[in-house]
């Protein structure tokens, strides 16, 4: 066996593995890159180290000793080993991956794009589970504590160590019940800020940027509720003359299916980054780099079948 010794440089391993496959000390510096002189050091370091000459003179050639013959298959095999694990992982084969993934978003994305994300995840990793994770009024660093793999939607974490990826830009329309007073009529500024409104907010606040909107022109709207979760907003919407938020992109499939209309914002507001985030720990897992590039392909599949409407375009009225 190789000698253990703590203060043994892993490195004398490498060369004394071209040492013992090459028995030339030339031919083991050219096949390392290094020196004549740097690989004989090499091999008197290693000689010290095992308390063997490993490679004698016999004529004009080199041959090992017999303490090299005994140990010459375990140290390939460990050096194949260091190397296997500083190589980078391959990527991962979905049909043998068995794991569960937690992603963290709030309910108007999972709503969009859970059932095609559950059903292409379904069909490549059979044995792959995606667990969802709804928004809490309290913030927590859930990417770093581990407790999700992933986060979807607007990120608002302010962990520098973060990684992050625009998946698309989005922005916001009003939501209202068929029959609603404000499809009819020239909707203004002034109409908008008038009516009752909602809020969807997971921390519960009752302003936002539409509020900073409205006052640059001089005007205030009136919140009569505010909800935690885009699915309460919108059945509070379908049942009272209050309007509410969604996001024009990927909210407005699950508006129509409610019976609902959406109508543009009559002024600009800010739009919207839809992005991924994960903590460094998963950068090179294999594992995650194929639920990253899932998530991808996915969010590209719903854009392409979602109709932009120009009628919804941000500002218009």
């Amino acid at each position: 066996m190789i000698a253990r010794d703590a203060n043994i440089d892993l490195n004398l391993l490498t060369a004394l593995d071209a040492l013992l496959e090459e028995e030339s000390v030339t031919a083991a510096a050219d096949r390392l890159g290094l020196s004549g002189p740097a690989m004989s050091r090499a091999l008197g370091r290693i000689r010290r180290t095992i308390g063997d000459p490993v490679l004698v003179r016999a004529g004009r050639h080199m041959v090992p000793t017999p303490r090299a013959l005994e140990i010459r298959s375990e140290v390939r095999r460990v050096v194949e080993a260091a190397h296997g694990v500083l190589a980078p992982s391959p990527p991962a084969d979905p049909a043998q991956l068995a794991r569960v993934f937690t992603l963290y978003a709030n309910d108007l994305v999972v709503t969009a794009l859970g059932p095609r994300l559950v059903a292409r995840v379904a069909e490549e990793a059979p044995r792959v589970v995606v667990r969802f994770l709804g928004e809490s009024h309290v913030d927590a660093p859930l990417l770093r504590d581990g407790a999700a793999d992933l986060e979807l939607g607007v990120i608002d974490s302010h962990e520098p160590e973060i990684r992050r990826e625009e998946l698309f830009v989005d922005h916001m329309v009003a939501v209202v019940r068929e029959g609603h007073p404000l499809t009819t009529g020239k909707l203004t500024a002034r109409r908008f800020a008038d009516a009752p409104h909602l809020n969807f907010s997971r921390r519960g606040r009752l302003t936002g940027p539409l509020d900073a909107a409205l006052a640059e022109r001089g005007l205030r709207r009136t919140v009569i509720a505010t909800v935690p979760t885009f699915a309460a907003s919108l059945l509070m919407v379908r049942d009272t003359d209050a309007v509410g938020l969604v996001n024009a992109r990927i909210g407005g499939s699950t508006v129509r299916g409610l019976g609902l209309r959406t109508l543009p914002i009559p002024f600009a507001l800010p739009q919207m980054t839809m992005e991924m985030a994960w903590h460094p720990r998963h950068e090179a897992d294999a594992g995650h780099r194929w639920l990253r590039g899932m998530v991808r392909r996915t969010v590209r599949e719903l854009l392409a079948d979602l109709d932009p409407d120009p009628d919804l375009a941000p500002g218009r009225g």
